[in-house]
């Protein structure tokens, strides 16, 4: 996801996806250390997306970022 989806995800919709990529996050990393994960490089997608999301939550606490 670009970080403009995530501008445009009211707060409790962006709650709700940092939610499901945390979720996400464990189950890759649960897969890999039993070693059934097909697509390593998904963690680090899934991380960046985190990040993202994070980002967008510490932008509009400090409102840093206005909504148009």
């Amino acid at each position: 996801m670009d970080i403009k989806e995530f501008r445009e995800l009211s707060p409790k919709e962006l709650d709700e996806k940092l939610a499901s990529l945390r979720q996400k996050l464990f189950e890759l990393s649960r897969q890999r250390a039993v070693g059934q994960i097909e697509h390593p490089d998904e963690i680090h997608y899934v991380r960046k997306d985190i990040a993202k999301a994070e980002t967008v939550k510490r932008e509009r606490a400090l409102h840093l970022h206005e909504a148009k």
